[in-house]
C-alpha cells in the first residue's frame, strides 16, 4: 500500500486531504511543520510528499533537499503546496527534487489529479 505524507501548518487542509485520499489504496500521513516531516521521513520514507509552500519553520525548498538528502530504498514523488501559481516557487521547488505543484485550496477532482499525474492511485 502506498504511503503519503501532507505537510502543511493548517489543520484543515490537512484534514480535507486526508479525507480526500483517505479510505483508497493510499494510506495518509500528517505532519504540520518541516521538523515534523523530516522526523516522520527519517523513521519511514513516504511514497508520495505535498509540502505546503509557505511553512513557518522552513523553506519548502530546504524541506525537499533535507527529504532527497536522507538515505532511503524509496525516493518519493513530492509536490509543493502554493495558493497562487509562482513560476519562481515552482522552478526552486523542482531544482531542489520536486516533480510539480499543487494549487491550493483545492477540491477532490484537482487532488485526485495530481496523483494521477504522478501516477499514485488515489
Amino acid at each position: 500500500m502506498k504511503r503519503c505524507l501532507f505537510v502543511d501548518d493548517s489543520s484543515v487542509i490537512r484534514k480535507v486531504a486526508k479525507r480526500i485520499l483517505g479510505g483508497s489504496d493510499l494510506i495518509v500521513m500528517e505532519a504540520s511543520s518541516g521538523l515534523e516531516a523530516t522526523d516522520i521521513c527519517a523513521g519511514d520514507m513516504p511514497d508520495v510528499i505535498v509540502i505546503d509552500g509557505g511553512l513557518a519553520d522552513v523553506q519548502a525548498v530546504d524541506l525537499i533537499r533535507r527529504i532527497r538528502a536522507m538515505e532511503s530504498p524509496i525516493k518519493p514523488q513530492i509536490l509543493v503546496s502554493l495558493v497562487e501559481v509562482d513560476v519562481a516557487a515552482i522552478m526552486r521547488a523542482k531544482r531542489a527534487g520536486a516533480q510539480g505543484y499543487l494549487l491550493k485550496p483545492f477540491n477532490r477532482a484537482q487532488l485526485l489529479e495530481s496523483f494521477r499525474v504522478l501516477k499514485i492511485a488515489a
